[in-house]
């Protein structure tokens, strides 16, 4: 287990893309949250079993395709500090 902390780079706020993300990560065994930034970007910021993780991140990139520019990913060590996904405000 893992910790991926992922940001999103292009039109990635006001189109849904948290919202989407929270949906998508119902599906796997992930926990965290997603949450705009100030300068435009999304961080996700995510916990559980890398098959999960990538999956997720993979779905991400289906779905919101047309918005997303740049991924970067950073990858930590667990804190284990999440109980469950949501969207951060």
């Amino acid at each position: 287990m893992h910790r991926r902390t992922c940001h999103f780079l292009g039109r990635v706020q006001g189109v849904g893309f948290r919202y989407t993300v929270q949906n998508l990560a119902l599906k796997y065994n992930v926990q965290g949250y997603v949450r705009n930034l100030p300068d435009g970007r999304v961080q996700l910021v995510m916990e559980g079993p890398d098959p999960d993780m990538s999956h997720l991140l993979d779905d991400i990139k289906q779905k919101m395709n047309g918005f997303i520019k740049q991924v970067q990913v950073d990858e930590s060590p667990p804190t284990n500090e999440f109980r469950c996904f949501c969207v951060k405000h």
